[in-house]
C-alpha cells in the first residue's frame, strides 16, 4: 500500500508514465490547453515580456525560461510574437526549458529548430535545481496541477484521514503525517487535495534566480473548496477519481490525472520567501491586461476578414467568462 502522492507520481512520471512519452494535445489528444486553443495565448505573454523589459525590470539579455514545455508550442508562439513585435530582441534574449524527460527535450529541440532554424539557441535543464541565473522571465503553464498530491478526508468522528492505494483501490486511513495535519488546519481543509511539493519548488525558484518575473496559468481557485477535484482525462472524457465503477487500473499511465490548484497555498509559498509583489487574477483579466485585444487589432489590419474572424473566435474561447477565461487563474510574481 502506497500513499496517493506516490501513486500519482508513478501514474505521470514513471519510465512508462503518462508524461514520459510525447502526448498529443488538442482535438486528437486527451485534453485541451490554452496553448492548443490559440497562438495568441503565447502572443499575449510575449507582449507582457516585452513590457517587462521596456519597464526596465528585466534586461534585454534576460532568459525566457519555460518549465514544463511539453512539445515546445508555447515557447515557439512566444518567440514568434516577439519576432513580430520586437524582432531585435531575438538577438539578445536567451531561451531555456526545464524538462526532466530526455525524449521530450529532443522533441522540443526539433520543434524549435523546425520553426526558427539556428536563430534560436535553446538550452535545457533537467531540473529546476540546475538553474542558476541572475535574472529571468519564468513561464509555467499548467504545471502545478501535475505536482503529486495527497487526498485527505475528515470522517464523521472529525479525524483527518489520508488516502493510500493498493491494487488501484483507494482507501482512507487515519493521517499520521504532522505536516499534512498542520497544513489542513492552517487552510481549514477537510476534504480534497494537498500538494506540499509546491513549497520546495518555489523555494528552489527563489533561491536559484536572483531576480525574476514569474507567470503561471492553471485551473483552480484561491480558496480550497473542501471537495475532491481529482479527475482523469481520456480523449476529452472526464472521470472524477471517485466515480462509481471507475477502472483506475485500466486508466493508469494511459490517461492524464489532475486536480484543481489551491492558489492561496502558492501565494503563501512566495510570501514565505519574502516576496510581496504578487498578482492573482483570472486568465480573462490577465490576457486582456497583457494586450491580447490589441494584438487582434494588429491582425485585423493585416489579414483578410475570414482569417481575422477565425482567430477572434479562438481568442474568445480563451477569454470566455463561463469557460477558460474564469476557470483558469494566474499568479504573476516579481522578485527584485
Amino acid at each position: 500500500m502506497i500513499k496517493f502522492s506516490e501513486y500519482f507520481s508513478q501514474w505521470l512520471y514513471a519510465k512508462d508514465g503518462y508524461y514520459a512519452t510525447y502526448k498529443q494535445i488538442g482535438k486528437d489528444g486527451d485534453f485541451y490547453t490554452s496553448v492548443s486553443t490559440s497562438s495568441f495565448f503565447g502572443g499575449a505573454i510575449a507582449k507582457k515580456i516585452i513590457k517587462t523589459i521596456d519597464d526596465g525590470f528585466l534586461a534585454k539579455n534576460t532568459t525566457i525560461l519555460e518549465i514544463g514545455a511539453h512539445h515546445g508550442y508555447l515557447l515557439a508562439d512566444v518567440i514568434q510574437f516577439i519576432y513580430t513585435l520586437r524582432p531585435e530582441l531575438l538577438d539578445t534574449l536567451n531561451f531555456s526549458i526545464v524538462e526532466r524527460f530526455p525524449n521530450l527535450q529532443e522533441k522540443q529541440k526539433e520543434y524549435i529548430k523546425e520553426s526558427f532554424g539556428d536563430i534560436i539557441r535553446l538550452k535545457h535543464y533537467n531540473d529546476l535545481k540546475e538553474v542558476k541565473l541572475d535574472n529571468a522571465f519564468v513561464l509555467a503553464n499548467e504545471i502545478f496541477d501535475a505536482f503529486s498530491c495527497e487526498l485527505v478526508y475528515t470522517n464523521k468522528e472529525n479525524i483527518l484521514q489520508q488516502a493510500f492505494v493498493k491494487n488501484h483501490k483507494i482507501k482512507f486511513i487515519d493521517c499520521l503525517d504532522e505536516s499534512l495535519i498542520k497544513h489542513c488546519s492552517k487552510y481549514q481543509i477537510t476534504k480534497g487535495e494537498v500538494a506540499l511539493e509546491y513549497e520546495e519548488f518555489i523555494n528552489t525558484l527563489c533561491t536559484n534566480i536572483k531576480s525574476f518575473e514569474f507567470l503561471t496559468f492553471d485551473y483552480g481557485d484561491r480558496y480550497p473548496r473542501n471537495d475532491f477535484s481529482a479527475r482523469v482525462y481520456e480523449k476529452h472524457a472526464v472521470y472524477p477519481i471517485f466515480e462509481e465503477d471507475l477502472d483506475l487500473e485500466k486508466l493508469f499511465k494511459d490517461s492524464d490525472i489532475t486536480y484543481d490548484v489551491h492558489f492561496n497555498h502558492l501565494i503563501d509559498c512566495f510570501k514565505n520567501n519574502n516576496l510581496e509583489n504578487i498578482i492573482f487574477s483570472t486568465q480573462l483579466k490577465a490576457l486582456v491586461d497583457f494586450g491580447i485585444i490589441e494584438l487582434l487589432e494588429v491582425l485585423k489590419a493585416n489579414v483578410d476578414e475570414a482569417t481575422y474572424l477565425r482567430q477572434t473566435q479562438k481568442v474568445k474561447t480563451l477569454l470566455e467568462p463561463t469557460g477558460m477565461g474564469d476557470r483558469f487563474k494566474i499568479i504573476n510574481v516579481r522578485k527584485q
